[in-house]
């Protein structure tokens, strides 16, 4: 079973990537300005995207020795603000303020955040237009603001790229998280960060629930996949922790996911606990490595799962788990940050515990936010009576709270990147989806088609590719077959094969082409549709093992 979970404090210091600051750049994009198309289905792309100052990019060596890094130092004077904030606080605000609310419509729940002193809200409905969004968000923050509250509401939202984004409307969208690690340019990755993030805050957002530092094992994975940047431990590490400097530049709070690592588990934690067999040397060479870069370049918040760890010999999710979030996290990793659950209604958790009962063990276990409990007032209720009957130590409890509000404050004021207005990342984005395409098979210069395409698939996948065809003069109707391949559609025998999200599904075509894409944006298939006419090379390499092609990349 390897060695215990005391054991491995020492050794988990592992030499991983750095993240030097540098000086920023003159535009999120480089090489690009204002003026490129908008990545929206809505918007004319031709409409433009405003050129903004970049972050301060990562290094891109892997070799860099960080063993002796530690996280960034607190700021002790904020720090004692935010106790002495979260001491002032009645045990019923308290309560409130340790969870975080899921909120679904356009219309503002202001008595949570104003009666009920709910810490904030996870905007979950995909549906929200632009304006919808930014009125919503405003609307939460006004009220704490009138309400007396001192620090920022946390407003925030999955937004990862690719399969999970819930803020949409006009907003860029990105593509998958995996085609990052297919471009493996760090200084993109955080530029990409940014420009999302700016965009997001430009929003009302506050926090975001990225970046994904889960190692995916392969096409086994049922529920990170194309969310990972890849399948090796230090690419993985390079890109999350560049990710989430991003975020940080914009001055919005990201929370790296999912501690201690979801994407080796054959489980998906929305349906039932995955059971981690690994054992605990396995997770400190594989899972653990993006956690450990990301603490040690001082990331300030991370979301832990929920898995059973069968080396630690228990029967609970590590969300609830002591020994994962003060033993692993706080103790071995050294994490003094802010400690957020992975969302309480996942069956994970709630086919075992109600949202009372799961927001306690929490707490207990060392976090310090309880997302998404399925009956937040419930949830509120049970903690403020745990107190009472001293099942939980109010100490914790103004830990949790004072955590919070510092992290809010801190990313508030330390963004270096202006917000965004809807589409403004739309060149940096472009520009990921240009950098990650990668053809595994078939000539790696020249055109790939012969005169027009005659495109099929999902249908969606078929419109957004014959709008880039048809912005590139590519002719439509006749010519050589291209086939837009998600899970479960396809193939459908034509002659180049296109994965739109993980690559996998290029192992079971016939074609004589392969191309990976990582993504179905208008900024995608303005990349594929530049490939296939020759005009552009695809330099993305697999950042994942894939059977049946001819190679990595060109």
């Amino acid at each position: 079973m390897g060695r215990t979970r005391a054991a491995i404090a020492s050794a988990l210091m592992l030499p991983l990537a750095a993240c030097a600051v540098k000086e920023p750049t003159d535009a999120l994009s480089e090489g690009t300005t204002a003026g490129s198309s908008v990545e929206t289905e809505d918007v004319d792309p031709a409409a433009g995207a405003t050129a903004v100052p970049a972050p301060a990019p990562a290094t891109a060596s892997r070799d860099a020795d960080l063993s002796t890094a530690q996280p960034a130092e607190p700021d002790l004077s904020l720090d004692d603000l935010a106790v002495d904030l979260a001491e002032d606080l009645s045990l019923e605000e308290k309560a409130g303020q340790v969870i975080v609310a899921a909120h679904n419509g356009p219309s503002p729940p202001l008595s949570l955040v104003v009666e009920h002193h709910l810490g904030g809200i996870i905007v979950m409905d995909p549906d929200l237009s632009t304006e919808q969004l930014v009125a919503l968000n405003d609307a939460v923050a006004d009220a704490a603001d009138e309400a007396g509250r001192e620090w920022p509401v946390s407003i925030g939202v999955d937004q990862e790229g690719g399969l999970v984004e819930r803020a949409k409307g006009d907003l860029t969208r990105f593509p998958t998280f995996m085609s990052l690690g297919a471009a493996d340019d760090p200084d993109l990755t955080r530029r990409a960060a940014a420009g999302s993030g700016a965009e997001l805050r430009g929003a009302g957002f506050t926090a975001v629930f990225a970046p994904t530092a889960d190692v995916t094992m392969g096409p086994t994975d049922p529920t990170i996949g194309s969310r990972s940047p890849g399948s090796d431990p230090e690419l993985v590490a390079e890109h999350a922790t560049a990710a989430g400097l991003g975020y940080l530049d914009a001055g919005i709070l990201p929370v790296v996911k999912h501690f201690p690592g979801h994407g080796s588990v054959p489980a998906d934690s929305h349906v039932e606990l995955p059971v981690q067999d690994r054992t605990l040397d396995e997770l400190e060479a594989n899972d653990l490595v993006p956690f450990v870069s990301a603490v040690q370049a001082g990331l300030p918040a991370v979301m832990v799962g929920h898995l059973q760890l069968t080396a630690l010999n228990s029967q609970l999710p590590s969300s609830l788990e002591p020994e994962v979030v003060e033993g692993m996290l706080r103790d071995d990793l050294g994490f003094d940050g802010l400690v957020v659950t992975d969302a309480l209604n996942m069956a994970a958790v709630a086919d075992r515990y109600g949202p009372g009962q799961a927001s306690v063990e929490a707490l207990r276990a060392g976090a310090d936010v309880v997302l998404m409990p399925a009956d937040p007032l419930s949830a509120r209720d049970a903690i403020v009576a745990a107190v009472g009957d001293g099942t939980l130590d109010e100490d914790r409890l103004d830990e949790a709270v004072a955590r919070q509000i510092a992290a809010l404050l801190e990313v508030a004021d330390e963004g270096s990147v202006d917000a965004l207005e809807p589409g403004g990342a739309a060149d940096v984005a472009r520009e990921v989806s240009a950098a990650a395409v990668t053809v595994v098979q078939g000539p790696c210069d020249g055109p790939l088609v012969d005169g027009g395409v005659v495109p099929m698939g999902d249908r969606l996948a078929v419109q957004r590719f014959e709008r880039a065809a048809e912005r590139a003069g590519l002719p439509l109707g006749a010519g050589t077959t291209v086939e837009l391949l998600r899970p479960g559609q396809g193939p459908h025998g034509a002659q180049v094969s296109v994965a739109l999200e993980t690559p996998y599904l290029l192992a079971s075509t016939g074609a004589a082409t392969k191309v990976a894409l990582y993504g179905d944006t208008p900024g995608a298939m303005d990349a594929l549709v530049a490939v296939l006419t020759g005009e552009a090379e695809a330099p993305g390499r697999l950042p994942v093992e894939v059977d049946g092609v001819e190679r990595q990349g060109c």
